[in-house]
């Protein structure tokens, strides 16, 4: 069993900015915003075109069109969606910024786009596991003790143990242990991944790369 370092999600800073560059893959004349949304079932995409003369708007999320309104009067306004697994709920804000331009902001459970991203990597422990060639995503919710493996939730078998907590569960035909234990000195609780006997290192210390 190898550790692998890649990254379970991406955040890009840039990406909640008032207009940042469309990525490469796509090619939408009117997209003026776009973001990757850290979830713990994996990175989600936003995608939104507004036309500023017709107030044309197209809403995609992982490159799938949700919304379409080819003409409208009114250029500003919010549009409210859900997102992932966890259905997190998330507002669009169209917002005068000039006479002639917009302002584009991404509101996730209640908390701009990057705000909601560190307190996930706050909430959570990360890992990237790769074995003969397949690669494992484990992430772990703190606040609600969920594993979550390749964007699916897991059964968890969970044991008390001397100094802390194990849950096992399955990478296929491995065995995963997540262990806790108690930090003496400043108390925290310290999650580790151990599959086989192998541990298993982080991603979280990765900030733009993780999650």
């Amino acid at each position: 069993m190898t550790n692998g370092r890649q990254s379970i999600y991406s955040f890009d800073k840039m990406s909640i900015e008032d207009a940042p560059t469309k990525p490469q893959s796509q090619d939408r004349s009117n997209l003026v915003a776009y973001w990757s949304v850290p979830l713990l079932d994996g990175a989600h995409t936003v995608e939104f075109e507004h036309g500023t003369t017709t107030g044309k708007r197209v809403l995609r999320l992982d490159g799938k069109e949700v919304l379409r309104k080819d003409w409208m009067f009114k250029l500003v306004g919010d549009i409210q969606f859900t997102l992932g697994a966890q259905q997190a709920k998330c507002e669009l804000r169209v917002d005068p910024k000039s006479p002639f331009s917009f302002r584009y902001s991404l509101i996730v459970d209640g908390k701009p786009a990057e705000k909601f991203t560190e307190k996930l990597l706050e909430a959570i422990k990360s890992w990237s596991v790769v074995d003969n060639g397949k690669r494992y995503g484990v992430v772990f919710a703190k606040h609600t003790l969920e594993i979550w493996v390749n964007g699916q939730t897991v059964d968890v078998d969970r044991d008390f143990v001397e100094g802390g907590s194990e849950m096992k569960f399955k990478l296929d035909d491995f065995e995963a242990t997540i262990r806790s234990q108690t930090n003496s000195a400043n108390k925290e609780i310290v999650y580790n991944l151990f599959v086989g006997n192998h541990l298993i290192l982080d991603d979280n210390n990765n900030y733009n790369n993780v999650l």
